[in-house]
Parts: C-alpha cells; structure tokens; sequence
C-alpha cells in the first residue's frame, strides 16, 4: 500500500525565477528531484545551457546550469499538508531536512513550514497555510 502524497499547490521563487534555478551539475541532480522530491522529468534542453524542466502535480521548477550560486536560490512550495509532505519526504531515506514546524508571517497569511536542502544547495521551504 502506497502512503499518501501531500499535493503541491503553488511554487514561488526565492529569487527571480523558479524556471532557471542554478544547479552546478544537471546529471548529478536529477536524480534528487526524481526520487526525493517526486517530480518527473517534462524536458531538456542543451540551450543556451544545459536545463531541465520537471513537474509534480502541475507545478514547474527548471534547473539549469547557468552559473549562478545555489546556495543564493530556491523555492518556497505551498503544499495541501505539510506533515504528510514532510513524512512522504523523510520515507525516501533523505536526512538533510530540518524537521521541526516553524511559523512564519508573510503578510497576513500564517505558513506552518519545514526546510529541506539539496545535495545541489538549493533551499526549499514547504509550508500550508494556517
């Protein structure tokens, strides 16, 4: 029996753009994104850099070998339920997650979230309305 899947509902990037996060090795984080994260391969390109586009349920992040510093870059995902996010998460093994809920305010909205790091650095925070 498959345990349940939280379900991603918005995607917003820490810097500009969640179509061009930088990865310093495309080949080396795919698999992260696939197995951990559950996203699915949706296309590459090899132009104007090395690039991937991946989805999980509707939303798209690309990865691209653009040169920028992934420890400067990541998204914040809007999730339906974050402890079922996080237990989907720990359940692949990954450890570089900060388990504990936190609080935060962004305007009036109240997020309970959690952080995980990439092996590429990249930061991702998912968090559920309150």
């Amino acid at each position: 029996m498959q345990s349940p899947q939280a379900t991603l509902k918005n995607a917003w990037p820490y810097q500009q753009d969640q179509m061009n996060l930088p990865v310093a090795d495309l080949e080396t984080a795919l698999p992260f994104y696939e197995t951990i994260l559950g996203f699915r391969l949706v296309s590459r390109s090899e132009t104007p850099h090395q690039s991937a586009v991946l989805e999980r349920d509707g939303i798209q992040i690309d990865l691209a070998e653009n040169g920028g510093d992934p420890q400067q870059d990541g998204c914040f995902f809007e999730v339906d339920d974050v402890e079922t996010m996080l237990t989907e998460l720990m359940a692949t093994g990954f450890d570089n997650i900060t388990p504990d809920f936190s609080q935060q305010q962004h305007g009036n909205v109240t997020w309970k979230v959690f952080f995980v790091v990439a092996p590429d650095g990249l930061c991702y925070c998912y968090g559920q309305r309150q």
